[in-house]
């Protein structure tokens, strides 16, 4: 999607450091953290949100990041978030999994 974020960070137009990349998702710092460590898990497919995904296979990999990332970078306890809708505080319209680790500020 031309206007998504996202999809724009996914395809290299803001030269964004991935923590971890596989064939479905990127794995990236949040510009605005709301914890020590705070990441993104963003799969390549643009979906808009939860509700309109209908892969659960994707799903699955994207849970399955979201252990692979952590345990590569040593994190052990963590919380992870999935907004959806923007009464529920989405703010970008690209499914994505919020990794919160460490004290958290929100």
């Amino acid at each position: 999607m031309s206007d998504c974020i996202f999809c724009k960070i996914i395809n290299g137009e803001f030269n964004t450091e991935f923590v971890y990349e596989d064939e479905y998702s990127v794995v990236f710092n949040d510009i605005n953290p709301k914890a020590d460590t705070h990441l993104l898990v963003v799969p390549k497919q643009h979906t808009a949100s939860l509700n309109e995904c209908n892969d659960e296979q994707l799903l699955g990999k994207l849970m399955m990041t979201v252990k692979t990332a952590t345990k590569k970078l040593g994190i052990n306890s963590y919380r992870t978030v999935i907004n959806t809708g923007k009464e529920a505080g989405q703010e970008v319209f690209h499914l994505h999994i919020h990794i919160l680790s460490g004290e958290i500020k929100l």
